[in-house]
């Protein structure tokens, strides 16, 4: 899973106050610590999509804790996105190595579309990945 730390502060409207020192552009809020992280996973996600379509780097967590977890599909959709980045490679680059539309690539980074898992392995072993899952205990 990949989970960004998240700040609360408490604001004047007995809400609280949602910001991310990986993401600045992360600003939400919610009227617990609950509803404020369901919130803050809503805004991260914005911020990452933000970011693909500018093909803007997407930082690696920092530490903190408490955390906002990205959903898997979208985990999965941010580690393409930077083993691609960390290549030097384009969209472009994974249409020609799939031999693939440039509109089936684009879904693959949309993090509201629930891409195909074998589509998502294909795509990790064109740029000479694999995703490993693994399980844990539940916090």
């Amino acid at each position: 899973m990949i989970s960004y730390p998240i700040k609360l502060t408490p604001d004047d409207n007995d809400t609280l106050f949602a910001t991310s020192p990986d993401f600045p552009e992360l600003k939400t809020f919610g009227d617990d610590e609950d509803d404020a992280l369901m919130h803050a996973v809503d805004a991260l996600e914005e911020a990452i999509a933000y970011r693909i379509a500018h093909r803007e780097e997407l930082p690696r967590p920092s530490r903190g804790k408490i955390r906002a977890t990205l959903p898997t599909q979208a985990a999965m959709k941010v580690l393409l996105y930077q083993a691609m980045m960390d290549q030097g490679l384009r969209k472009a680059d994974l249409a020609r190595r799939l031999a693939w539309h440039g509109p089936q690539v684009d879904r693959l980074f949309d993090l509201n579309h629930a891409s195909r898992i074998d589509q998502m392995d294909a795509a990790f072993a064109a740029i000479g990945r694999r995703l490993e899952i693994g399980l844990s205990d539940a916090a």
